[in-house]
């Protein structure tokens, strides 16, 4: 037995991906297999227990045709009693479903909903992620025993507002709920795991599995997942402890968006992966600030990952990965809206001298993330009455209490940004001051790269290699990020995604350095890769403020780029009155909804109802019930130990808990992803493969015409209208007119990048492949001559050749060319007899001869033949 084998084992792929569940009076079958039904598992459900949920699970695999014999064999055994809907079969299928989101109960007996509906929205390696697209919700109690309460109906309404076919993810094989640096990171070979690996073993051996001996086997391992962004965690609490992990399938709620930037034909896959956290969690107007715990609104993890989908493997591929986050103002404030106003008066409500509440949070990110912590606060600080830039004082005072504890390396970084005020000035670049805060910020904080450096040599490449902390990825050959940049506004939504879209945007130049695509770590606006890069942070951001505001985004990264079009300014008003709308109208019952979803709050009998409720204070605050005793610290020493001995690194780097271990043979399909990924087992049509239908930056970013198909060259446009000129173009929208801009490029201080000043583009056509070497070309230079292309060119003819030319032409006229050639051409001359001449004509009059008579029979059969054709039923 080899213990070291494989410690680094990523995990296995669920073998539950199709359920079928049938129906009898007395029970439901859960049927759960594999894709190619290989291996099957069972779980029963009694439908006569009228508010209990008893689930059966045997624990046994069984086979296909093991499986269709338990069908026949139930089926066979309740065939005298009706089924509840068939009257014809003892047992009959409800529904076909590819997973088990949970199980819910209102006042009356429990509900089981089911995944209807899927869409494969992204890959990560060989690792697929699904879209949750609908959902079936079945009642699970007989309705002979159904016991009826008036308020069921209104919770089962309520409790389908939260879509689930809108924005909610999972998948089989690929922990969604954590990073992927956190999924790539070794486990820890310590002395208690190679215990339980010995362990394992030996129940194997004893058991007879010769076929698991030493070099054949694989060890597996399950992570905890992160509960923090598990939106089914308390609709499968009651599950959890009874069935299979194989049946549990954790969903995510956020955001999923992949493209494929394609570099001279090589593939890198760009993915935006937005978690929504659980935790308080709630609407734009009524969840501000953060409760007792430290866990605060709206907060949002953003992974940005890049991979090269040459090596989709985890052990010899390239994979890299950036990690930000956004989130309130970890303080107790709120905004009210019982008045109608447009900007809601924002109060503090409980004063917090010893920063308990945002020492809480802070040392959740030290634990998830580790050090530095880097705040970008973009809350005004100025203003006439004081509203926003209370926060700004509130914040700035909790994080210098904070700082005088820790050590200096430790230190939380505090950047504010007065990015509202900043974009009102006349010639204003807010996007080069993002992008100077951000290069400073992803330097410190580094980035994730599961192997090795794969580019040249040079200074950006020696740069790359100190960033962050040594010992990424499944061999340690990478680097790990270290640290989180934590960006917030009010809303966390507007201003917040243009700032993420920056760091993103500096962290993508370092990720194509580390995969050897660039030598530079530096992107231009108006080159295909930004532009698919801003659409997928538009998507982004979009998503998450439909979520949260009601709405689609108001201020957009352009608004900040100064090329927003003025047709835009009437979608922004409808946008902020469709948000205020909302809000004020409807976020009291999306609340409730919300509520009732994560389990904050139980329906009972003896309980008023959650509508009845006037407020929700006492569901997200535990501590003011009275049941709920905080855990005391000291007020100088707010971090955990084991936090601080982990840093600079997360403390999962050093410990990453294991949720459970098994042993499988090698080439299994549960640790094989080629199996589960391209599915030999199935049929595909090409134009339907997901490959195929992903936002692609040639198809979708390219222009038609262009001698020069590098993703990253400015695609220059005739220039933006100003003010200030004449009206001939009214469309600021360089997306619509194609105007380009450089304005918004970092002007950065430590000389890292070439510094650019702010710039129009001239009327004719331009491509700048270098900003400090700018080279303005002709149409023709767009457009190469033949001759260019491939060698020659078209020119007027020679004398000579027109000469040549006209005796051609007039051969047919004369018998010889002209006196000046030897050659003489006779006419040709065809004499045809006269027996071949008659047998040619008695041919032509045979037809005028000769009657066909076809038979009624076979006509009809000829017309039934050409209906059948023609999809008609006929009879012969």
């Amino acid at each position: 037995m080899d213990s070291e084998m494989n410690p680094n084992c990523f995990g296995a792929i669920s073998p539950i991906q199709k359920i079928a569940l049938y129906e009898t009076k007395s029970r439901f079958y859960l049927l759960g297999s594999n894709n190619s039904q290989t291996r099957c598992r069972v779980l029963k459900i009694d439908r006569m227990e009228p508010k209990a949920l008893n689930i059966t699970d045997d624990n046994i695999l069984y086979s296909k045709d093991q499986i269709k014999d338990l069908v026949n064999m139930i089926d066979s055994g309740n065939r005298s009693k009706t089924g509840q809907r068939s009257t014809g079969s003892g047992i009959c299928k409800v529904v076909s479903a590819f997973g088990i989101v949970g199980f819910i109960r209102f006042l009356e007996g429990y509900y089981i909903i089911l995944i209807t509906k899927r869409t494969r929205i992204a890959v990560i390696g060989n690792h697929s992620v699904y879209k949750i697209e609908d959902t079936s919700m079945i009642y699970i109690p007989n309705e002979g025993i159904r016991h009826y309460h008036p308020d069921e109906s209104r919770y089962v309404k309520m409790f389908q507002n939260i879509y689930l076919s809108s924005n909610f993810y999972f998948s089989y094989s690929y922990d969604i709920t954590n990073t992927l640096q956190c999924n790539m990171t070794p486990v820890t070979n310590s002395d208690i795991l190679k215990g339980k690996i010995n362990l394992i073993s030996m129940i194997f051996m004893q058991s007879g599995s010769s076929g698991l001996q030493s070099g054949e086997q694989n060890f597996v391992f399950k992570c905890v997942p992160n509960e923090r962004f598990i939106w089914n965690n308390y609709l499968l609490k009651d599950a959890r402890r009874i069935v299979h992990s194989e049946w549990i399938i954790d969903v995510v709620h956020g955001f999923v968006g992949q493209s494929n930037l394609s570099i001279y034909g090589r593939s890198i896959y760009i993915t935006v992966i937005a978690r929504r956290s659980n935790k308080f969690a709630g609407t734009r107007f009524l969840k501000r600030g953060a409760n007792f715990q430290g866990d605060v609104a709206n907060e949002v993890e953003t992974e940005q990952i890049v991979h090269d989908s040459k090596l989709n493997r985890f052990e010899q591929g390239y994979f890299s990965s950036f990690v930000q986050m956004r989130g309130s103002i970890p303080t107790h404030w709120s905004q009210t809206i019982t008045n109608i106003k447009p900007k809601p008066v924002i109060s503090i409500d409980i004063p917090d001298p010893f920063a308990i509440t945002a020492g809480n949070h802070f040392n959740n990110l030290f634990l998830r993330y580790g050090t530095p912590v880097i705040i970008l606060n973009l809350v005004k600080k100025r203003e006439k009455k004081k509203q926003e830039s209370l926060l700004s004082e509130e914040y700035m005072n909790s994080v210098k209490y904070l700082n005088q504890f820790l050590p200096p390396e430790h230190h939380i970084q505090y950047t504010s940004f007065d990015m509202a005020r900043k974009n009102k000035k006349t010639g204003a670049n807010v996007m080069g001051w993002l992008d100077e805060i951000a290069y400073n910020a992803v330097c410190k904080t580094g980035i994730f790269t599961s192997n090795e450096i794969n580019g040249n040599s040079g200074p950006f490449q020696e740069l790359l290699t100190t960033l962050g902390q040594p010992g990424g990825g499944l061999t340690g050959k990478g680097r790990l990020q270290c640290g989180i940049v934590r960006v917030n506004c009010v809303d966390c939504l507007d201003r917040t995604n243009t700032a993420q879209f920056a760091l993103g945007r500096c962290a993508l130049g370092f990720q194509l350095c580390a995969l050897g695509a660039l030598n530079r770590p530096k992107l231009d606006f108006d080159t295909d890769c930004v532009r698919l890069l801003e659409s997928l942070y538009e998507d982004h951001g979009d998503t998450l403020a439909l979520q949260y505001g009601g709405s689609q985004l108001v201020h957009r990264i352009k608004t900040y780029r100064k090329t927003s079009p003025w047709t835009s300014q009437g979608n922004d008003i409808m946008q902020t009155i469709s948000r205020y709308c909302r809000n004020t109208f409807s976020d009291t019952e999306k609340q409730r909804t919300m509520n009732l979803f994560l389990g904050l709050f139980v329906p009972k009998d003896d309980e008023p109802p959650i509508w009845e409720m006037a407020s929700d204070n006492y569901l997200h605050h535990p501590e003011t019930r009275g049941d709920h005793i905080p855990v005391e610290c000291p007020l100088t020493k707010w971090w955990g130990n084991d936090v601080m001995e982990a840093l600079p690194r997360p403390l999962y780097v050093q410990n990453k808990p294991i949720l459970e271990i098994s042993c499988v043979k090698k080439g299994d399909e549960r640790v094989d992803c080629f199996f589960d990924f391209y599915r030999p087992y199935e049929l595909h049509n090409f134009d339907d493969m997901f490959a195929f239908k992903m936002t692609h930056s040639v198809r979708d970013f390219m222009p038609h015409f262009t001698t020069n198909c590098s993703p990253f060259v400015i695609r220059g446009r005739p220039g933006k209208h100003r003010e200030d000129t004449t009206n001939k173009n009214p469309m600021r929208n360089p997306s619509l007119t194609g105007s380009s801009s450089t304005s918004s490029t970092t002007s950065s201080t430590s000389s890292s990048f070439e510094s650019e000043s702010d710039g129009e583009a001239s009327g004719d056509f331009e491509i700048v492949e270098n900003p400090s070497n700018k080279s303005v070309t002709s149409f023709r230079a767009l457009f190469p001559s033949m001759e260019e292309t491939y060698g020659t060119r078209v020119k007027e003819p020679e004398a000579n050749d027109i000469a040549i030319y006209d005796r051609y032409a007039k051969m047919h006229q004369k018998s010889q060319f002209l006196a000046d050639t030897p050659h003489v051409i006779q006419p040709v001359k065809v004499q045809v007899s006269s027996d071949s001449l008659q047998v040619y004509k008695n041919y032509v009059a045979m037809r005028n001869r000769i009657s066909v008579t076809v038979p009624q029979d076979s006509l009809k059969t000829y017309q039934n033949y050409v209906k059948s054709l023609q999809g008609e039923t006929c009879v012969i």
